[in-house]
């Protein structure tokens, strides 16, 4: 059964079984006050009457009194205590009501009796009969009238029951509707991107806020996380193709030449050896640092121990300076300890320090320092600068801020997504503070040990 049905069958079950105890509860409370109320009113009746006998000790005179008593469809009759052969009974028509229980009641009594299925108040109460014996004054009468209200009450409730079920059974069609509709909508979206391959939204209503938009805005979210994660690994399977076609382009041109001349031409085949190396380096290194990249959700298989920052920028600027040739200019700040892995993060400082080395020919500084409970790292250089649109972007895999940059530096564009990737996994924040034309400074920051 689909959800709507359920929904619908659900809801006009439990409205109809409400409104039966409803109509139940009304029909019963009502039922037992008109009988208390005829009940208490024939009493009343039964304690005049007993007030008029024993104010009159006339036997021919009590009897008289007893039929000015009688109600219509009723009786009233007197029954002594020790003889049951000098009862008296008196009715309205002049007959006893048949199948009435004429025994002697010592107590007081006042309830509703059923006589040939029609409802009658009775009331029985102790009185000193003529002569000073003790009997029983009971006094019948019929409620037949208030019989007939419940049965019209009967009918009215069982009208307004049939009547309000017509627009529950039409409201309850409406509300399964409207809950289901964006489910319905989820899965028409859902069937058509399984279908089309495109990733598509669902339209939300403005209007309400309620837990079935937060579902389709919570959708909508999810589907624009997944399109831009397609879209980037498209993008990145698209420059990883690219990058890895132009070695293999020159590596595939100088191994047909060697093919058809290397032999005869030691120059020839000298620089096809250099070339072919030169593009087998690059493409290892390309390969490395996507291997790298591959690693975000593994794990890096961290080593924390204490280290002194200060002196991890010592030792790094100095091999730096004796390996590139570029002098470092290193600001020391003293202790600053660090729970760290020494490896990894001398190789997010390396990827720093490389841009540097490629995007100026200035020393470069270097400087730690303590910022409230973290250490800082700053690498500046005076190089060509990043344009502030491009800021948000360098991060990304493949991304170069232009040709001039890419052709300089001779790089992937993978340098800054494998550092964003190493500062997560370190614990570490990066800041990157860049004019275009003025040089970049990259800040590193790293909580200092307790």
């Amino acid at each position: 059964m689909k959800l709507t049905n359920k929904i619908h069958v659900f809801t006009t079950v439990l409205f109809i079984f409400l409104l039966i105890l409803i109509n139940m509860a009304v029909y019963f409370s009502f039922k037992h006050i008109m009988f208390e109320t005829e009940v208490e009113q024939v009493r009343q009746e039964a304690e005049q009457v007993v007030a008029g006998v024993s104010d009159n000790q006339n036997a021919a005179a009590s009897r008289d009194l007893l039929r000015a008593y009688v109600p219509p469809g009723g009786m009233l009759h007197i029954v002594l205590q020790n003889s049951s052969s000098d009862t008296l009974v008196t009715g309205g028509s002049g007959q006893v009501l048949p199948g009435q229980d004429t025994r002697y009641y010592e107590e007081s009594i006042a309830e509703v009796r059923w006589i040939e299925g029609t409802p009658h108040a009775f009331a029985a109460l102790p009185v000193v009969w003529t002569g000073g014996e003790v009997a029983s004054l009971q006094l019948t009468e019929s409620i037949q009238a208030a019989a007939e209200n419940l049965a019209l009450l009967r009918i009215v409730l069982f009208v307004v029951s049939v009547l309000a079920v017509v627009p529950l059974f039409i409201s309850a069609r409406i509300l399964s509707n409207l809950v289901t509709r964006p489910i319905t909508s989820l899965i028409q979206t859902m069937n058509h991107i399984r279908q089309s391959g495109r990733f598509q939204q669902i339209e939300t209503p403005k209007q309400t806020r309620d837990e079935l938009s937060q579902m389709t805005e919570t959708f909508n979210q999810m589907i624009h996380q997944l399109q831009t994660n397609y879209e980037r690994q498209e993008q990145f399977v698209s420059n990883a193709s690219h990058e890895l076609k132009t070695p293999l382009t020159v590596i595939e041109s100088y191994s047909s030449l060697l093919k058809r001349r290397g032999m005869e031409d030691e120059v020839l085949f000298n620089e096809s050896v250099e070339a072919i190396q030169s593009e087998a380096e690059r493409m290892r290194g390309l390969t490395r640092q996507l291997l790298l990249l591959a690693r975000k959700d593994e794990q890096w298989n961290m080593e924390w121990e204490d280290y002194d920052i200060s002196q991890i920028l010592e030792s790094m600027t100095q091999a730096f300076e004796r390996a590139y040739e570029r002098r470092v200019i290193f600001e020391g700040f003293g202790e600053l300890n660090v729970r760290t892995d020494e490896q990894k993060l001398k190789q997010l400082l390396y990827i720093f320090m490389d841009n540097a080395r490629k995007y100026s020919d200035a020393p470069i500084e270097v400087r730690a320092e303590r910022i409230e409970d973290k250490a800082g790292i700053r690498i500046t250089d005076d190089g060509i600068g990043i344009p502030a649109e491009q800021l948000d972007k360098v991060f990304d895999r493949f991304y170069q801020v232009d040709e001039a940059r890419s052709s300089k530096s001779e790089g992937f564009g993978l340098g800054l997504s494998l550092a964003e990737e190493l500062s997560r996994a370190l614990g570490a924040e990066i800041q990157l503070e860049s004019e275009e034309g003025n040089g970049t400074t990259a800040s590193i920051f790293l909580p200092l040990s307790q």
